[in-house]
């Protein structure tokens, strides 16, 4: 009799740490998916840049410096060499840069007009809107990811796997203030 609480004990622990390591790695994928998904997102945004430059150029030729830094910045982002956390902080620099490009835009009544920069505008905010949701869905994934990494008692399992804790992705603080056109377009 004793003999089987005990089989039946062990079963049920093993069940029960199979049960963990798979939630586990299903969180795990998840955020992986979901960085993927932005990923490509933000691919689809680099994409867009070159258009967005050469039709700006034109018009903008005293912010030549802008326009090379966001080529910079752009070829920087689509280096497969790249961390996550290097990707998620250069997405951020070019946020910030694409907004002082489309507030400066407002100089330009001629460049407002064009029914192709009217186009990649509208293209550029709906890629912008989907980047927005991509991110709060991988960082909801993440909270549960980490959740799950931090908490007892599948923090031991996750300990003995090798899971870390995953960062969510912030907006640093001074990418939160307003655009300053005057700093970004100094002549």
């Amino acid at each position: 009799m004793n003999n089987i609480i005990l089989i039946s004990v062990a079963v049920l622990l093993v069940l029960i740490i199979i049960s963990m390591i798979n939630r586990l790695i299903r969180r795990k994928n998840e955020v992986e998916k979901i960085f993927g998904s932005v990923d490509a997102l933000l691919k689809k945004r680099y994409d867009l840049i070159p258009n967005l430059i050469s039709s700006v150029q034109n018009y903008m030729i005293h912010e030549k410096e802008v326009l090379t830094s966001l080529t910079e910045l752009r070829a920087r982002a689509i280096n497969p060499d790249i961390s996550s956390n290097e990707k998620i902080e250069i997405q951020n620099k070019l946020s910030r840069t694409l907004g002082g490009i489309m507030v400066a835009v407002e100089a330009y009544p001629d460049l407002k007009a064009s029914v192709n920069f009217l186009q990649l505008q509208a293209s550029l905010n709906e890629v912008e809107e989907q980047i927005s949701a991509g991110r709060r869905a991988y960082n909801a994934a993440v909270t549960d990811y980490n959740n799950a990494v931090e908490l007892l008692p599948s923090n031991l399992i996750a300990m003995m796997i090798g899971y870390k804790r995953k960062s969510i992705m912030e907006t640093p603080e001074n990418e939160r203030e307003n655009v300053s056109v005057k700093q970004l377009f100094k002549s």
